[in-house]
């Protein structure tokens, strides 16, 4: 994929670009509804909704531009209609405070054939109430038309790309433009026209083809609801029909699963990007166009604008409540490594999984070949010891009552299955990372419910403490009844993980113990278990830095002394030592462990490794001689 030298040359050149955006330009608008103001009125006796607030921003082909405009493109030009309402005025205020040129901006004089077009969304607190919109019973005249036309058409020879944006039928695509705009794309096959729309694709055939899998597949005559699932052999084929029914480039965008590229040379799938937190894809297809389109402009292939996209729709999926734009920065933020979500379809389907020589040892994608495993990197909970077993039932109920604060006794039935969601959430998505991390994203959490007041949020470290004494007082009453010999070893260890570590060492492999659990913990529970010579000084945890990660730090060590990664695998039941390692390029096994039995597949586990990237699942090590074959490690079976 995209390396970080490539991205920052195309980035480096998007000063330079020059885009036309051609289209239906919105905008939107929330008011804050703040109901504790409000008063009966006088002429209709019904009670006021006072806005305590108002924001107005860019959407539709308005949103394109602020994206352009934040990723920092030279020269952007715009191409559309608005009306003489104050709504008009505003727009073209906010396109021109991002420096776009509205030339080709016509202002439709005639009131009440053209309103531009607005869209009101009222909130109350975190509610969204019902939408007002103003220009659905819009009619462009050809006159209006032909003069957005003309201007565009005498701008060509100083643009490298226009973009051809459809919002609403009651916009600017009217027959008259597209049949005139059809013959402008004739005319100049020189000009890269992109299209990106929801209804007329067809009334184009010049231009390339931005659309989402929905309308992809309808397209090609399979019917899609909105929203419902389109598989990506679907996806796929459909980019194949409409590459070869117009012979350009086609882009089908799947949200979070990423999106297919398809051009004279190959078909690409970009994987989707992984999010933590709340998202709100509004506006992340226009944000994908621009990242897109200004990379096309910049001279990127195929592939790597379509990654460039994805790149800048997975920025402003996380801006919550508005039409978000990616800036430069952020853009690098995300592709520093970009956290890739692989194989979703399999990851949420395990009728799929294929299985080696009728074992339970899950391979994905082809079997390892050619390994010559030197060194082996374990995580710990879950993965080799179970000790820590049941954290997360200490976790959620410690990071709701954080939230909640002084409500926490006494908040309704809808705000407390509102916070345990988010925060189950939460949990899922950063299983594995140090617990500091997670304490970081608790934090924001606190701070986006805003229930606790600021003076009484703790920082990250005070939030660590209250959750490590309680999992602490679990873990300390395992390990006295270990110590007494009233339990085993065996009673807190996942099958066969400790004969495994012994086969491995007695098949002279270096074996590293790497967690996010603090560092003295670690090396106190496998002293306890017993296990702790078999990694002798490289057992690594959490250091109370954030910045220092173990798993990270241990896989860079190991390679940039052996070079050759297929020389090392990596165990573990979480995404961020699978994720790294397939990173590497070393052999990823994901352990989907059921902490509880100590045996057996937990299939939340195997969903959440899958979408890590693992190339290899084990539900436990009970099948250890057939999993040391499948690793190519000869003279250890016991």
């Amino acid at each position: 994929m995209l390396d970080e030298k490539r991205l920052e040359e195309i980035l480096a050149t998007l000063e330079h670009v020059r885009v036309a955006v051609l289209g239906d330009f919105c905008l939107d608008i929330y008011w804050t509804l703040d109901p504790t103001a409000g008063e009966k009125s006088v002429e209709t006796g019904l009670t006021t909704q006072p806005v305590r607030t108002q924001n107005y921003s860019l959407g539709g082909a308005g949103n394109v531009v602020a994206n352009l405009g934040a990723l920092g493109v030279g020269t952007i030009r715009c191409f559309g209609a608005v009306g003489t309402d104050p709504f008009g005025a505003c727009l073209t205020t906010l396109l021109e405070k991002l420096g776009a040129d509205c030339e080709g901006l016509v202002i439709c004089r005639d009131a009440e054939s053209w309103q531009t077009l607005a869209y009101c969304k009222p909130h109350v607190g975190a509610d969204e109430l019902a939408r007002i919109d103003m220009g659905n019973f819009n009619a462009l005249a050809d006159s209006e038309a032909e003069a957005i036309l003309q201007c565009l058409e005498s701008s060509l020879p100083d643009l490298d790309i226009v973009i051809v944006n459809q919002q609403v039928l009651s916009g600017v695509h009217t027959p008259f433009l597209r049949q005139r705009l059809r013959k402008i794309m004739q005319d100049n096959p020189g000009t890269v026209f992109l299209y990106d729309g929801r209804h007329h694709a067809d009334s184009y055939p010049d231009a390339w083809l931005k659309v989402n899998d929905c309308e992809a597949v309808r397209l090609c005559g399979l019917r899609r609801e909105p929203g419902e699932l389109v598989l990506r052999d679907e996806a796929e084929a459909a980019a194949r029909t409409l590459f070869a029914r117009n012979g350009n480039p086609v882009f089908v965008t799947r949200g979070a699963r990423g999106c297919v590229a398809l051009d004279e040379t190959a078909a690409i799938r970009v994987p989707g990007l992984e999010t933590r937190g709340a998202i709100d894809p509004v506006g992340a297809g226009d944000s994908f166009l621009a990242g897109l389109s200004s990379a096309i402009a910049a001279g990127a292939t195929t592939d790597e604008a379509a990654e460039i996209g994805n790149f800048v729709a997975r920025v402003t999926v996380t801006k919550l409540r508005q039409t978000g734009t990616a800036t430069q920065a952020e853009v690098r933020s995300v592709a520093a490594p970009p956290i890739y979500v692989h194989e979703p379809e399999l990851a949420e389907d395990p009728r799929r999984a294929v299985h080696w020589n009728g074992t339970r040892i899950e391979i994905i994608g082809n079997p390892p070949t050619n390994l010559q495993i030197k060194y082996a990197i374990f995580d710990h909970d879950g993965t080799i010891s179970t000790l820590r077993q049941g954290w997360e039932e200490v976790m959620e109920p410690m990071m709701i009552r954080a939230v909640l604060g002084d409500q926490f006794e006494h908040a309704d039935e809808s705000l407390y299955h509102k916070t345990a969601t988010r925060v189950r959430r939460h949990i899922d998505q950063t299983t594995g990372v140090q617990t500091l991390v997670q304490m970081q994203g608790l934090l924001e959490i606190v701070r986006e419910f805003g229930i606790v007041p600021p003076e009484r949020m703790l920082d990250t470290h005070g939030y660590k403490d209250i959750y490590n004494r309680a999992l602490m007082r679990r873990v300390r009453e395992r390990m006295a009844r270990l110590k007494s010999g009233e339990l085993t070893r065996e009673d807190f260890a996942v099958k066969n993980a400790i004969p495994f570590l012994e086969a491995l060492n007695d098949a002279s492999i270096q074996c590293f113990l790497a967690s996010g659990t603090d560092q003295d913990d670690v090396r106190a529970e496998a002293e306890a278990m017993g296990y702790a010579p078999l990694f002798a000084d490289r057992i690594y945890g959490a250091v109370g830095d954030v910045s220092k990660e173990a798993k990270r730090m241990v896989l860079d060590r190991i390679l940039a002394n052996v070079g050759d990664p297929g020389k090392l695998v990596t165990f573990g039941d979480g995404p961020v030592e699978i994720r790294e390692t397939r990173r590497r390029g070393a052999l990823a096994v994901g352990v989907a462990s059921d902490e509880v039995h100590r045996f057996g597949l937990n299939p939340a586990k195997r969903t959440r490794l899958v979408r890590a990237g693992a190339q290899v699942i084990v539900p436990d090590f009970s099948q250890m001689a057939s999993l040391l074959d499948v690793l190519g490690i000869r003279g250890a079976h016991s």
